[in-house]
């Protein structure tokens, strides 16, 4: 959560500095570059949770009332994607143009796994492998000029633009992949059953994680399928970069195997130091993730419209610090604001479990 929003805090304050998919490595400076890197992490984890929690869920409810679940909440989260969401980013209400994004990603995915629960989980898990391993052998296809299909295909695969009379739809998160990439965070449900000790758990993750990411360096290193080709630079640090450097939209093979590995790592390591105060913090952020979710988004806006008002347009349209590392304190001066009243909404879930709409924050 404190990732994503340092990314937010990037294109809210940084938005002079703009950033392509995949990065233009030639004209990114290496500061933008890693922090734009490092986010990559947060949507694989977020779909990914998304799936094993529908798993745990399901070990406690039938299978009937977990697809109940997930689609209830699926449906909501696409509701705020259009709404809350979407007036977050571009204070127009009525909207013109309507940006299909992470959250919305989320909920057709919860949408497609409600669908899909009764199935047997290999069946699931095959699929999602499935997914993850062949969706960039769609890249070069299009249905451009056959209406309905096209449209239907900007929204599985490819980013593009959808128009509606007045209005224009952005699809920034095609959803395809990260139908895998939830099918495959179902199946990791399976280690959090009694059968598995918490160490043999985190072992496994470990493992599989660890794998993920040597799979990755070894495709990448063969440099013919799973992402754009990287290139050999004279600077070892513009190889290095170019070799990281992931494509997002739509989260290509090497983006979700990188980075779902490291989360699958980083999940186990949390386990294990579960018991470390110094993760409650976290542990509070991340406990109501919607929550957190919509109100850093307009906290960060009006944050923006106060230094407008204050020092105006410093570059061109755009009020906008001078660094990377200017983005990285307001990220740190948000995060000690926004912790008070997170913190108060988490104790409240928490002691009133028993009002249904809470489940959804």
């Amino acid at each position: 959560m404190v990732i994503m929003l340092l990314d937010h805090v990037r294109e809210t304050f940084y938005l002079n500095k703009q950033v392509t998919d995949p990065m233009n490595i030639l004209e990114t400076e290496p500061a933008l570059f890693g922090s734009r890197a490092l986010a990559h992490i947060c949507a694989p984890v977020f779909v990914l949770l998304t799936g094993l929690s529908a798993y745990l869920y399901q070990m406690k409810n039938t299978v009937a009332s977990t697809r109940s679940f997930l689609l209830k909440r699926g449906l909501f989260l696409i509701v705020l994607e259009l709404t809350l969401v979407n007036f977050a980013w571009t204070a127009k209400f009525p909207p013109d143009v309507i940006y299909l994004q992470v959250i919305w990603a989320i909920g057709i995915s919860m949408v497609v796994l409600a669908l899909c629960v009764g199935l047997p989980r290999k069946v699931l898990l095959a699929t999602g492998l499935l997914i993850i391993f062949g969706h960039n052998l769609l890249d070069t296809m299009t249905f451009r000029g056959i209406w309905g299909l096209e449209q239907l295909w900007y929204v599985l695969h490819e980013r593009s633009w959808i128009e509606f009379g007045a209005i224009k739809i952005r699809t920034s998160y095609p959803v395809l992949p990260w139908f895998g990439v939830i099918f495959v965070g179902y199946a990791l449900g399976y280690f959090f059953e009694q059968r598995f000790s918490p160490a043999q758990r985190q072992r496994y993750l470990l493992g599989l994680g660890l794998g993920s990411i040597t799979l990755f360096v070894l495709l990448r290193l063969i440099n013919v399928y799973g992402d754009q080709p990287w290139v050999d630079y004279d600077s070892s640090l513009m190889t290095f970069i170019s070799f990281m450097n992931l494509t997002k939209y739509p989260p290509s093979l090497f983006f979700i195997l990188f980075n779902a590995g490291i989360g699958l790592m980083i999940l186990a390591i949390f386990e294990r130091l579960n018991h470390w105060k110094g993760l409650k913090p976290l542990v509070v952020l991340g406990s109501v993730p919607m929550f957190f979710y919509l109100i850093h988004l307009y906290v960060l806006k009006l944050f923006y419209v106060v230094c407008v008002s204050i020092f105006g347009y410093t570059d061109g349209n755009y009020f906008a610090v001078d660094s990377m590392r200017s983005v990285w304190g307001i990220t740190a001066l948000l995060t000690v604001m926004l912790y008070p009243v997170v913190a108060w909404f988490s104790a409240f879930k928490h002691q009133n479990k028993q009002i249904t709409w809470l489940k959804y924050f």
